[in-house]
Order: C-alpha cells, then structure tokens, then sequence
C-alpha cells in the first residue's frame, strides 16, 4: 500500500494544503500487526510548478473556484497525477476540487488533526486507520 503526504522539503515536515504542497513524499506501508513505512521518495507536485512561495497557501486557504473553471480543475487532475499509484493522501486540509481528482483515481484522502509535523511520525499515529 503506498501513502502520499504533502510535504514542504526533504525534511518530511507537512505542508498545510495538499493543493498547494511543492512535494509528496511516498511512503509504502510495510507489515501487518507490526506496521512500518518506508519513504519510497519525493514526487514534485507539478501543479504548483513555478510558484515561488508554496507557503502562503497553508493555513486558512480556501478554494474557491468552482466547476466551471476547467484550468483550476486540469491543475488538481495534474496534481492527481503525480500520485495516481497511491491508496491514500494524508492531508491537514484539502479543497473539494482536491478531493474530487483524488476520487476520480481511487485515493482515498486521510485527514490528521494532530500537532506533529513530520510525515513518518504522522503516519505511525494514523497507522490503524489503514486498511
């Protein structure tokens, strides 16, 4: 099972919005009772290609672009892309255009509501709720 999570660098710290996230690292989940995950790498998320402050979009963004704007939408269905091969997408927050191209594949999107920021420690808190 492989698991995406929005990350800000190679310091696996979590982005705040998956939509606006310069990368995904990829984890695969390893064990049954004992679980573990492995970092498989970084995937650039090229949605935000170009963009010089991936941090402005964090907290408190919200979406607001609707259906009709089929730009916006290819941008998220791009962003889909890049994690196509993953069962889920572990997300702090995540816009509907988001989470209706992650539907489209078959990712399921996981939210954390917790305080920890660094993607490994993350996904051992949430590793119950993987199935």
């Amino acid at each position: 099972m492989k698991i995406a999570v929005p990350v800000v660098d190679d310091s696996l710290k979590m982005a705040g919005n998956a939509g606006h996230t310069p990368y995904f690292a990829i984890f695969n989940l390893k064990g049954g009772m004992f679980r573990s995950f492995e970092l498989e790498g970084l995937r650039a998320n090229s949605k935000v290609a170009g963009e010089e402050d991936h941090h402005g979009h964090d907290e408190g963004h919200t979406c607001d672009h609707d259906e009709n704007d089929v730009e916006h939408l290819k941008a998220h269905d791009t962003m889909a892309d890049a994690i196509h091969d993953c069962d889920y997408l572990v997300v702090k927050m995540a816009c509907k255009n988001t989470a209706k191209s992650m539907s489209n594949l078959g990712i399921k999107i996981k939210k954390y509501n917790g305080t920890e920021a660094n993607a490994q420690k993350i996904l051992m808190e949430l590793a119950p709720q993987f199935t």
